[in-house]
């Protein structure tokens, strides 16, 4: 065994078991006690650190560092932690779907196809969870996270939400989940103009076209420009009034999805939303149990007041 290869398996025996005797180590790799000494040394030159007690009680043991060491996993590790970040992408649980991605898209590029095959038989026979929201296939998330890591260029068909389909050549940027659902945030480069992608409604093309040059993203807050442009940009009409509720009690009636609820004080909050009616809009404000101040458009007004006589006409006696 080269030095080399013997410094990967010492490694890989201390991020397995938390403590090791010199003895052990020493029959583990087939070497001597003072080899393991000078290769615990060579370890902690390339900034790993372990630590050593002494005594008959003494040991090595993998320390904290301010870096974390890269994980040295067998077929059947890879496998296993491969299904559980698979998993854990269609978990649904803020702030971990996207991370399990981003890790899963860096594993993938270094498992043997060995590996990648029984995993891929091994998924296709599991059911993932069900968590509510658009159901995304995760292969797609993973051809999306390494097309971004890549800095490459990807051509997708893509059904909008009235149904029609087209292909687009996009720049894609970064992958984020809002509301149960996966959007790409991505630079079209037809029109040469950022949007968002809702993945469910896309399906990439391979092979992955050029490199691009990274662009600054369109805000450095891609989670609000994202809630920004699924409940509002998208929509021909862009409605703004301030509500006579606390922000939390708003957000429970609306979710994430139908409108951008900002607080104003303790006992009011701003809704912006997007429709593709004011009518539709004027609904939706109905659902508040709150008094409503209009800012715009000035023609919401109308709409409620059509939609408050509609109502009134309803609830009396017929007759």
């Amino acid at each position: 065994m080269t030095t080399s290869a013997r410094l990967l398996e010492l490694l890989a025996l201390l991020q397995w078991r938390r403590e090791w005797s010199g003895p052990d180590l020493a029959a583990r790799l087939g070497v001597t006690e003072r080899t393991v000494r000078r290769d615990i040394d060579r370890l902690r030159g390339l900034g790993y650190p372990v630590d050593a007690r002494r005594g008959s009680a003494g040991g090595y043991r993998l320390g904290v560092g301010a870096a974390m060491p890269p994980l040295l996993l067998d077929d059947e590790e890879a496998v296993a932690v491969a299904v559980g970040l698979r998993t854990a992408a269609q978990s649904g649980v803020a702030g971990v779907a996207e991370t399990a991605v981003r890790a899963l898209a860096k594993l993938e590029t270094v498992l043997p196809s060995r590996v990648r095959h029984t995993l891929h038989g091994l998924t296709e026979a599991i059911v993932p969870p069900q968590v509510g929201g658009a159901d995304v296939d995760v292969g797609v998330l993973l051809t999306l996270a390494l097309a971004i890591n890549d800095t490459r260029r990807l051509r997708v068909d893509y059904r909008r939400h009235d149904g029609e389909e087209s292909r687009r050549e996009v720049e894609p940027h970064r992958l984020v989940h809002s509301a149960g659902r996966w959007y790409l945030v991505a630079r079209d480069v037809g029109p040469a103009q950022w949007r968002t992608f809702r993945v469910d409604r896309l399906t990439p093309r391979q092979p992955f076209g050029a490199r691009f040059e990274p662009r600054e993203p369109p805000d450095p807050d891609l989670g609000a420009w994202t809630a920004d442009g699924v409940t509002t940009r998208a929509y021909p009409y862009r409605c703004r009034v301030d509500v006579h509720a606390p922000a939390a009690v708003v957000r429970e009636v609306y979710g994430l999805s139908v409108a951008v609820v900002t607080p104003l004080d303790d006992d009011r909050c701003e809704v912006v939303m997007g429709s593709v009616s004011l009518d539709e809009a004027a609904a939706w404000l109905g659902h508040l149990r709150a008094e409503l101040v209009v800012h715009e458009p000035p023609e919401l007004r109308a709409a409620l007041a059509a939609l408050a006589g509609r109502l009134a006409r309803a609830a009396a006696p017929p007759g």
